[in-house]
């Protein structure tokens, strides 16, 4: 199979041809008009294969919780806003949903039934999304809030890595190559999370070797409910309570998946002077950056602009 060498993280990736003839096969009886073959149209697929028509540059599967309404709308915008024979023609998404129980982690053992959980989950999505033939796979769940320390994240993630013979992009490593983008190590953290929740994230960006200054959370109870956290609200979170003289930050993270802040990012990275880094714009970033996509691309933040 072919294979690129990662622009961040220095990997090889192998990327499968999904188009190897024939693509598409046919039956037997070939192109047909009212049931019966069309004489002297050719064949298709039989000597070279034709790419999707629209994901021809690149495939990337997605995982997602399945009560995420906003990660997959995020990266499309990404995606359209940036079309062109420069930009991102011919990138696709295709998305699979986790279904992931509600955590109860009040003990170790509550905290190993829950990753038992979310594995197997997992799994299953990975499967379904193999169906289409993707070349990448984006992990579109952070792990810091449920499962503390940098270690227990990327052990829980190895489980399920080594199954598959495709490369992934997840939050753990696309962010430390963001924020090293930026020189930034005095960090704000955004979440949805509750106080549990920002404890656990704190612990993994300590772990990655930065300092949480300050985290604020909007301790949603409800996953679905997290998309519906109103901009302004997250706004104020930053301006108020991050992005202050007393707290002298080098960048503002934002963790959960089903936050959108890209239109945040946008509006509020030049009021404040730093980088707003939004988990869904950097994993994607990440992934578009280790796919060889260097081009700068607009309306989706600082990072994806410049680096």
């Amino acid at each position: 199979m072919p294979t690129t060498t990662g622009a961040l993280s220095s990997q090889t990736i192998t990327l499968p041809d999904v188009n190897v003839p024939p693509m598409p096969a046919l039956g037997a009886s070939g192109v047909i008009r009212n049931g019966a073959t069309v004489e002297g149209f050719g064949e298709i697929g039989i000597g070279r294969g034709y790419a999707d028509v629209r994901s021809f540059r690149r495939k990337f599967g997605l995982l997602i919780p399945a009560t995420n309404t906003s990660m997959e709308h995020e990266l499309w915008s990404i995606i359209f806003n940036n079309q062109g024979p420069d930009g991102l023609d011919g990138v696709g998404i295709h998305t699979a949903n986790v279904a992931t129980p509600i955590p109860k982690l009040e003990t170790a053992e509550d905290l190993l039934n829950y990753k038992r959980q979310f594995l197997d989950g997992l799994q299953s999505a990975v499967d379904q999304v193999l169906l289409a033939q993707p070349q990448y796979l984006i992990m579109g769940m952070s792990l810091e809030h449920i499962i503390s320390g940098i270690d227990g994240v990327r052990a829980s993630m190895q489980e399920i890595e080594t199954q598959y013979d495709l490369n992934w992009a997840t939050w753990h490593d696309a962010i430390p190559a963001a924020l090293g983008k930026f020189k930034a190590k005095r960090i704000g953290l955004l979440t949805p999370f509750d106080k549990l929740g920002n404890e656990n994230a704190t612990r993994m960006f300590e772990d990655l070797g930065f300092e949480i200054v300050s985290s604020v959370g909007f301790s949603c109870a409800n996953a679905l409910h997290i998309a519906h956290v109103p901009d302004w609200a997250k706004e104020k979170a930053i301006l108020e309570v991050l992005a202050t003289e007393e707290n002298d930050l080098d960048a503002i993270v934002q963790c959960g998946t089903n936050m959108s802040l890209i239109d945040v990012s946008e509006k509020l990275e030049p009021v404040i002077g730093m980088p707003i880094l939004g988990i869904n714009a950097v994993t994607f970033w990440y992934a578009l950056r280790e796919n060889g996509f260097a081009m700068p691309l607009r309306r989706a933040g600082r990072l994806l602009r410049e680096h």
